[in-house]
């Protein structure tokens, strides 16, 4: 699968609403952009799946995400009430598992996953037994117990707040 130079093939596999949550419990926003291009520069990563949810509205928001060169992979949500005000909810886990296991499996070299969510625990295992696990990415040090066996491949993004952050 390798290029013709020998460098391995990256994908990136983020679950957006895991990411975006993880990085605004430390005070701060994402930019996006800068995080699509430090996934370039530090990881080499071709391809970017952006897995989210759609939600009315935030058209803007997907048209500005693709134009930074994320793949979007879209999840139907499902509106909800809380305290008085109504927010969405849509589950992107089957749909990470599914491209980065099935879908692009063969298409790409290693894979770097962006979550800190446990659920991904079993995907982490079949890409280092498949020898393509390359990194964990974690928003920040309070990812899922469940991840702990994955020390080796996990960095906290909240590390590069200053580089990263909107």
């Amino acid at each position: 699968m390798k290029r013709k130079d020998k460098t391995p093939i990256v994908y990136a596999f983020i679950n957006s609403q895991n990411l975006n949550l993880g990085i605004r419990s430390q005070g701060w926003m994402l930019d996006f952009k800068k995080f699509r291009l430090y996934l370039k520069n530090k990881y080499h990563v071709e391809k970017a799946y952006l897995f989210i949810g759609m939600v009315p509205g935030n058209e803007q928001l997907y048209t500005h995400l693709s134009e930074t060169g994320y793949s979007l992979v879209f999840k139907p949500t499902v509106k909800y009430k809380v305290d008085d005000k109504y927010t969405y909810k849509g589950n992107v886990d089957a749909e990470l598992v599914l491209y980065a296991s099935a879908r692009c499996f063969k298409e790409y070299d290693k894979a770097i996953i962006v979550s800190g969510d446990g659920d991904f625990s079993c995907l982490a295992d079949y890409l280092i037994e498949k020898g393509k696990m390359m990194r964990l990415l974690c928003p920040n040090r309070r990812y899922s117990s469940l991840l702990g066996r994955y020390r080796d491949y996990i960095s906290v993004i909240g590390n590069n707040r200053k580089t990263l952050k909107l």
